[in-house]
């Protein structure tokens, strides 16, 4: 396999990953942190890994995301059937298990480096959701 360099920007960069299915995007994202931990002398661990990669892929794909989204305006609009409003609540019920196993490896991870989740997630940029 021949290795030819180019040069991005990480402008090109991010906009390139933003088009990754989700499961790409979490493997590539587990990818860049093991690369920055090593740069910064760091090692993660098996498990920091796994609780990293539940940690990211919390979260719905976006043609689920979009369809979720909608229902959600469909019913504060008071326009949404019987049907989907079914479909809401089984939304909203994995959303919920998503979020409480993210908290749950925040928290796992947290202990594991000896931090609170706050500064963790501090750390990791991440943000917590916004709810409205």
């Amino acid at each position: 396999m021949s290795i030819i360099p180019i040069e991005v920007s990480t402008e090109q960069l991010l906009r390139a990953v933003e088009r990754l299915p989700a499961n790409e995007l979490d493997t590539f994202v587990a990818q860049v942190v093991a690369l920055r931990t090593r740069r910064t002398g760091g090692q993660l661990g098996a498990d920091e890994i796994a609780l990293l990669l539940v940690i990211d892929a919390a979260h719905l794909a976006p043609l689920q995301q979009a369809r979720f989204d909608a229902l959600v305006a469909r019913r504060q609009a008071e326009m949404i059937t019987p049907v989907e409003l079914d479909e809401l609540i089984a939304m909203t019920d994995v959303i919920e298990q998503h979020a409480a196993e993210r908290l749950e490896a925040l928290q796992k991870l947290a202990q594991l480096r000896q931090t609170t989740v706050s500064a963790l997630m501090d750390s990791l940029s991440i943000r917590a959701p916004a709810y409205g």
